[in-house]
């Protein structure tokens, strides 16, 4: 399928959201970073309540999130593309393109900062600490990966994918 004659409509469509030369506004850089971020939390806060609630350790419960981080944030994509006709292939490369940097590095800021803080890595569900550092890890992903979407939106990559089947 060309899709030449529509990514040449959508730069030229992203142009008129404002931002900087390339034409990617921080708006939509929000909005594709809101994206990702929720099938990110799903997906995270299911592995992590799964695997503390079955007692497992550290680096198998982070797999298990950061798996079903993955899993939730490309489904969101594609569950998204595939009801605008897209057939399953097609749909899961556009999701692959258009997501993979976001939840990387939504996964590796979020799970740094619950690594990195205190207590929370051994704090359990009804903890305070394991739910805040948690969160306080999503917001702190949301800032960072916010501006690497704009960068990549801007330039016709990661979100702006997903624009054409909009």
């Amino acid at each position: 399928m060309d899709h030449s004659a529509h990514h040449a409509t959508a730069a030229h469509d992203h142009a008129g959201h404002g931002g900087h030369a390339a034409g990617a506004s921080w708006g939509m850089a929000i909005k594709a970073t809101l994206h990702c971020l929720t099938g990110c939390a799903i997906g995270e806060i299911l592995g992590m309540v799964i695997g503390t609630a079955l007692g497992w350790g550290n680096a198998p419960t982070m797999v298990l999130a950061i798996t079903l981080a993955f899993l939730f944030g490309y489904s969101f994509t594609l569950f998204a593309v595939r009801r605008a006709g897209l057939d399953l292939k097609s749909a899961i490369k556009v999701a692959l393109a258009a997501d993979t940097v976001s939840i990387a590095v939504m996964e590796f800021v979020d799970n740094a900062i619950i690594a990195l803080t205190p207590g929370a890595m051994d704090a359990h569900l009804d903890d305070a600490l394991f739910w805040s550092a948690l969160l306080g890890g999503f917001a702190v992903a949301f800032v960072i990966t916010t501006p690497v979407n704009k960068w990549m939106i801007g330039r016709g990559k990661g979100h702006a994918v997903v624009h054409a089947y909009h």
